[in-house]
């Protein structure tokens, strides 16, 4: 039986999300991904997904939401229109992200890979040791005797607990590929023996990823120590939510390494600097027949049986892009280790200058910028100095000079640097107002936090080395309408008829004159203490019917105004006595 068939036959059975099928594929039921612009309040996004009966939840620091949608919503339909509203970067549906994993090699190979790629030589100089790599994949079997010294804590994204424990089998091949133990006398060694791996399960049972897990999981990896993560996932191009996680760790000196996938095609997907694609060659420097390739592709790896740790603490060669990718992932580790203080933005470009070039010269669409060579880039990176003096350029695309805006603003900002922009601040008059780490460099500024009149926005770039760079001033006029002054002045009101202290009989007609700077909204109408009738409109009267009453009673008018000030006419009296004939 093949390592594959084997791991087949013992799997659990799958427990999938509810998903539904368009021209592009499956996604998932009841849910869409945003990505608001930097700066858009809290409840001014609960009111663009709510029109739709959405609610927004977090999904961790890049800025990304998944909105909850109730259950009889077109999450195409909710995809689409939020998409166009200008005050979101991106809505997309939360689609399934498939293994980038090839037929396995029933023959017990060696790690002729390892020789490949130069990394017993790049060993002499680093093993990776103080990286942590963060596998994003099915779980990983942390009781391997091969991977057990090398486990930090991770996180379930699935199931949303700790139990990152492998369910299918494939992340524990990915993460021995990237990371087993070096000198143990055991088993085998990966890329980068020393290194931690910090497992990240993105997967239902049946190795199926979803791109909202594995968004929070780049997320999670940023925000908890991981500099380098690795995903064996096909299609990942094709999210905005992955590509806007990728940018955020790398904003924060981190790298992202995905397989270019297994069909044996061009792919025509557009290229990203967000992410690191690779594909996969064989023991002769080719390309697989199965190999995913296009312009995207940002480097070539081996991926043709790979000699891996297996869940359950055995061994077995594995075929992929699924491993391309980690062994890429490991070496940029090995990187990291020689050079701490190497940005990921410097990592990458020294992995790309050093990569042996194979296919036509310079970048193609086979081998992206050549196949890894671990000696050559851990030598570049050790060597190299860490000093950036050059500040990023920043400059505001939108709103333009001399705008009149008013409300929710989009302002659009490009940042460019020598080595990569971390993030980018919006300042209005001086005044920070919002953060974007991750490219494009868009904000939502809400114009009625500054009065009417000129106002100057700057855009403020930083990179890794903190190196700042400043847009130049836009000057907009800021129109928001004339706001209404508060009213605190109460209405003027006094009785008219009948005269105070005056002798009444039968029916008489009351009434006030009663004015306000505004406008009076009502005149209350007041008997011995008790509330008579209320008049909202001039002529503020009433006929009031004595008939029943004898003796002296007390008349009090009130009126209001619309912001709720009021005033009393003050008492007055009248006598009321019975008719001439005497009846009442």
């Amino acid at each position: 039986m093949t390592a594959i068939a084997a791991l087949l036959a013992t799997m659990p059975a799958s427990a999938q999300l509810a998903t539904a099928t368009d021209a592009q594929g499956e996604y998932v039921r009841g849910r869409v991904l945003v990505m608001p612009r930097a700066g858009l309040a809290q409840d001014e996004l609960a009111k663009i997904v709510g029109a739709h009966g959405g609610k927004a939840r977090s999904l961790g620091g890049s800025g990304l939401y998944l909105v909850d949608l109730p259950a009889n919503a077109s999450e195409t339909a909710v995809a689409q229109q939020l998409a166009r509203n200008p005050h979101l970067k991106f809505a997309e549906l939360d689609r399934k992200a498939p293994l980038a994993l090839a037929s396995n090699d029933p023959y017990f190979g060696s790690e002729w890979h390892v020789a490949k790629m130069g990394v017993p030589s790049a060993w002499d100089l680093s093993q990776g040791s103080g990286v942590v790599v963060a596998i994003l994949d099915t779980g990983v079997d942390g009781t391997h005797p091969d991977l057990s010294s090398r486990m930090v804590a991770g996180w379930n994204f699935y199931d949303n607990n700790s139990n990152t424990a492998d369910v299918y089998g494939h992340g524990t091949a990915v993460a021995g590929t990237a990371a087993a133990t070096t000198n143990n006398a055991t088993g085998v060694a990966g890329i980068a023996g020393q290194a931690k791996i910090m497992p990240l399960r993105i997967s239902d049972t049946s190795g199926v990823g979803y791109w909202s897990m594995i968004a929070q999981a780049i997320n999670y990896a940023a925000n908890n120590g991981a500099r380098v993560a690795s995903i064996s996932y096909s299609n990942l191009l094709q999210s905005s939510s992955i590509l806007s996680a990728a940018q955020y760790m790398k904003s924060k000196g981190g790298l992202v390494v995905i397989a270019a996938g297994n069909n044996g095609v061009n792919e025509n997907l557009t290229p990203s600097t967000s992410v690191i694609p690779v594909s996969a060659t064989d023991q002769n420097d080719q390309i697989t027949s199965w190999s995913s390739y296009g312009s995207f592709v940002a480097v070539s790896a081996p991926g043709i049986g790979i000699w891996t740790t297996n869940r359950g603490g055995g061994y077995g060669s594995w075929w992929g892009t699924s491993f391309s990718t980690p062994a890429t992932a490991g070496t940029i580790a090995l990187m990291m280790a020689a050079k701490p203080g190497l940005t990921g933005s410097q990592v990458e470009s020294l992995l790309y200058s050093t990569a042996t070039d194979l296919g036509a010269g310079g970048r193609d669409i086979y081998y992206g910028y050549g196949r890894i060579n671990a000696d050559a880039a851990v030598r570049a990176a050790a060597g190299s100095a860490t000093g950036d003096t050059t500040p990023p350029a920043a400059s505001i695309g939108a709103p333009i000079a001399g705008s009149i805006v008013s409300g929710l603003v989009a302002v659009n900002v490009n940042a460019s640097d020598n080595v990569g922009v971390t993030k980018v601040e919006l300042r209005v008059n001086g005044t920070l107002v919002a953060t974007d780490t991750g490219s494009p460099y868009a904000f939502s500024w809400d114009s009625t936090k500054v009065a009417n009149g000129t106002v100057n926005l700057q855009a403020v770039a930083y990179d890794a080395a903190g190196n700042a760079g400043s847009s130049a001033t836009t000057t907009v006029t800021v129109s928001n309408g004339t706001p209404t002054p508060m009213d605190t002045t109460p209405p003027i009101v006094a009785i008219v008829s009948p005269s105070n202290g005056g002798t009444v009989s039968g029916t008489v007609t009351v009434s006030a004159n009663a004015t306000d700077n505004i406008g009076v909204t009502k005149v209350e109408f007041w008997i011995n203490n008790k509330l008579t009738t209320t008049v909202t409109s001039s002529p503020y009267s009433f006929n009031w019917n004595t008939r029943k009453l004898s003796g002296t009673q007390t008349i009090v008018a009130k009126a209001f105004d619309a912001a709720g000030n009021s005033a009393s006419s003050g008492a007055y009296t009248a006598l009321v006595v019975a008719p001439v004939n005497g009846k009442k």
